[in-house]
């Protein structure tokens, strides 16, 4: 009876305290409530934390932490050909390993990451060795943890690196720019550098995401492990290659085919008459035109350049044959000049005899009143000549013989002389047109054969 008592006692206690606390809830049970500090307090990354955020994350300092590291291009900026710089704007994802966290989901209500400020926990010291100038862009504020002790950090990074350039082929150039990332003071047997894509899977989640290109189209991306000896200490490093192409439209009109109007105008200069002075002046501006467009390029090429450029090569070839051209015309128009400086002589020289007749004729007419005398002295000049041998009437009529074969033949010399400079100068145009073409030809076929198979390459 007593044990009996007992139990109904110990029954009405027990189920009068559940009544309390099903009336007291509501009659709903009470669930835990789970928070991300209770996470931080069981990690004790509340508390001073100077012990996670400076020193290597690993329990045995001979433990190598592995940081894996990717990179995806999202925007190439711009390519400065004179300082051979390259700005792209690229996405780079680091996780790596933290020893000294670790939780277990199911006790925390299934949190499985946790959002933290980048400075409570130790991030690895990778640096960008082509980098010249801080990143402009705000770095991430947040990095994520993982309760298997996962660390990862997301970085937009607008970067400005060194790229040597190669410009033989400009504007049909492809340029290849190296992004190498490694770090600071760990060597390879603390910080091991690893990446999971690879660079065809790089290349396609680039094209995927980029939106700005500008004159550049990218090609591909490639990403290669290397270890490299630093003062003596290993090192590892991940180099990401960026290949891209230039769009060469713009450079196509506003400068090649503008140039070469310039040679096809010089060209259809050979029409113009040689005697007139236009055609010196126009090909004098024409050279000038094309020598402000060889100092526009000296303005985008680099000075540091190996080979001289195609396109330099080609405004020297054009600026050659317009120099030539110059020539030949300044040669024609001084032998044209010949010619007209010999009749301008022949012309003076028919003036001066008939100033001299005009003057004789004058002396005729004012002897007039002597006419008298005049006849008296041709009779007496007829009686005297009349007395003259036959020996010297001989000679003299030989003389007067010779006078004459030499006069017509010198007459026959000015007629076969006059206008031979300007037969001369038609000829030595007509042969040089035709070499000039050949010439400006042949030209244009190597440099376009030099751009064409420099691309295929």
């Amino acid at each position: 009876m007593l044990s009996s008592f007992i139990q109904w006692s110990l029954g009405f206690r027990l189920g009068f305290k559940l009544f309390l606390l099903l009336f007291i809830t509501g009659g709903v049970p009470t669930e835990k409530v789970c928070a991300y500090n209770e996470v931080l307090d069981h990690l004790n990354l509340t508390a001073d934390n100077s012990l996670y955020s400076m020193t290597r994350p690993v329990k045995d300092h001979r433990t190598t932490t592995v940081v894996s590291l990717e990179v995806i291009l999202y925007a190439i900026l711009d390519v400065r050909e004179i300082d051979q710089t390259f700005l792209p704007y690229v996405w780079i994802f680091t996780s790596w390993q933290n020893d000294h966290i670790s939780w277990q989901p199911e006790d925390f209500c299934g949190i499985q990451s946790v959002h933290l400020p980048t400075e409570v926990l130790w991030k690895p010291d990778l640096t960008i060795e082509e980098m010249i100038e801080k990143d402009k862009a705000p770095p991430s504020p947040h990095l994520t943890i993982t309760s298997g002790g996962r660390v990862q950090v997301q970085n937009d990074q607008v970067l400005l690196s060194t790229c040597r350039m190669h410009i033989y082929q400009f504007p049909f150039d492809h340029q290849s720019c190296k992004l190498s990332f490694k770090s600071v003071v760990h060597p390879a047997q603390e910080i091991r550098l690893l990446h999971s894509l690879g660079s065809a899977e790089a290349t396609r989640w680039s094209r995927e995401v980029m939106h700005t290109q500008y004159e550049w189209l990218f090609m591909d991306m490639t990403v290669a492990n290397k270890t490299v000896s630093v003062f003596g200490m290993e090192q590892d490093m991940i180099v990401y290659t960026i290949t891209m192409k230039r769009r060469p439209v713009l450079y196509i009109i506003n400068f090649l085919l503008p140039v070469l109007f310039f040679l096809g105008l010089d060209l259809a200069s050979f029409l113009i008459s040689d005697t007139a002075g236009e055609k010196l002046s126009f090909k004098i501006t024409i050279l000038l035109a094309v020598t402000v467009m060889q100092l526009i390029l000296n303005d985008i090429l680099p000075c540091s350049s190996n080979r001289i450029p195609l396109i330099a090569v080609y405004c020297i070839g054009i600026f050659a044959l317009m120099l030539l051209s110059l020539l030949e015309t300044i040669l024609a128009m001084y032998l044209m000049e010949k010619d007209g400086c010999g009749e301008d002589t022949k012309a003076g020289r028919h003036q001066s005899l008939a100033e001299d007749a005009d003057r004789w004729a004058d002396c005729e007419g004012g002897g007039s009143q002597d006419k008298n005398s005049t006849e008296m002295w041709q009779s007496l000049g007829e009686r005297v000549e009349a007395s003259w041998t036959v020996e010297q009437l001989s000679e003299e009529t030989r003389e007067v013989m010779n006078a004459l074969t030499l006069l017509l033949g010198k007459r026959t010399d000015e007629g076969k002389k006059s206008g031979y400079w300007t037969r001369v100068t038609l000829q030595m145009n007509r042969i040089f047109f035709i070499f000039y073409i050949m010439a400006a030809s042949l030209f244009l076929a190597i440099i376009c054969f030099l751009w064409k198979s420099n691309q295929d390459e």
